[in-house]
């Protein structure tokens, strides 16, 4: 198995995870859940190729497809966001309406 793939997905977790805990911009904590996402599709793609199977890959491609669809609903939640409290930062929205 190249090491040098499974490395560079734990990075990008690690990246990742850091971004989640410590940002409070939501489009920087999108960005790092897309980070998490990725760097879990690389660890499947190194190895679905080191055993030789497709299953990995098959996979990957239903996650980059619910990656697509959190990154719309993402997106629009923002939106309504921005129209409530007037800031996309998490700490302003304490009080949610729903």
């Amino acid at each position: 198995m190249d090491l040098k793939v499974q490395v560079l997905a734990a990075f990008l977790f690690v990246v990742g995870l850091l971004i989640i805990l410590t940002k409070k911009n939501t489009i920087i904590l999108l960005m790092g859940i897309e980070l998490l996402l990725n760097a879990a599709n690389l660890s499947l793609v190194g190895f679905s190729n080191y055993l030789g199977h497709i299953d990995g890959q098959v996979q990957v491609i239903f996650t980059i497809t619910i990656a697509a669809a959190e990154s719309a609903i993402g997106l629009s939640i923002l939106v309504n966001l921005y129209r409530n409290f007037g800031s996309i930062k998490t700490d302003k929205a304490v009080t949610l309406k729903g």
